[in-house]
């Protein structure tokens, strides 16, 4: 890794501010999905999880942008939060009667995640909090990372990825290069396995488009006898 970093030194200030750029431009990639619920005229095959994880991860960094007194982190995760809110509502208004309630539970769920979080960071010793909050973040960020694979048996089992965000997937798996590199050149383990982890989370989710199809089987045989 050292040889790496060596080479990588001189570009320092520019992979810093790349990485980010694309994490603001990632942050953007919810509207794809938001886009293809608003087509699809319902939340069917979809998830809150993407936006309700990346509303909890956002406030998280902006607890640990103020511990770290970095503007930066504060203002980027400040537009990702708004970002992320608008999309849990133009989720909720396209989801159908009694599945609101669901998302009601999940809000609720996600709210008591952050609060108990930033509830014991105000108890931690302060010597230790830094570095423990980073551990819960990380843990957040792989658990975000690699929430669609929760529905990996009924991927297999449609034989379709319909439901996986994929360009909240790419745009993690770039992001999370572009901060790898960036942990590689300040020689950081910490950020190098955070993100080297979050990427092969993504990859894996990224093969599975390379599998199998967004529509379901079901749905392409029975196109096929409409045609015939």
């Amino acid at each position: 890794m050292e040889a790496l970093a060596v080479t990588l030194d001189p570009y320092k200030e520019t992979i810093g501010l790349t990485a980010a750029v694309i994490t603001v431009l990632q942050f953007f990639s919810g509207m794809f999905v938001v886009n293809g619920i608003r087509k699809k005229g319902n939340t069917d095959g979809f998830s809150a999880g993407p936006f309700l994880g990346g509303a909890v991860f956002c406030l998280l960094n902006i607890q640990f942008g103020q511990m770290l007194q970095d503007d930066a982190t504060i203002k980027v995760n400040f537009i990702g939060l708004a970002l992320n809110v608008v999309y849990i509502c133009a989720f909720y208004l396209y989801t159908a009667g009694s599945a609101k309630t669901k998302v009601w539970g999940q809000i609720g769920v996600a709210g008591a995640i952050v609060v108990g979080i930033l509830s014991y960071v105000q108890y931690e010793d302060p010597k230790l909090v830094e570095f423990r909050f980073g551990l819960i973040v990380t843990a957040v960020l792989l658990i975000l990372v690699g929430m669609p694979l929760l529905g990996l048996g009924e991927i297999l089992k449609n034989k379709s990825t319909e439901g996986l965000p994929f360009p909240i997937i790419l745009a993690g798996s770039i992001v999370s290069l572009a901060w790898l590199l960036y942990g590689v050149v300040l020689r950081s383990n910490f950020l190098v396995i955070q993100n080297m982890l979050a990427l092969a989370l993504g990859l894996v989710q990224l093969s599975l488009f390379a599998v199998f199809p967004s529509t379901p089987a079901k749905e392409k045989i029975k196109s096929a006898k409409k045609m015939n």
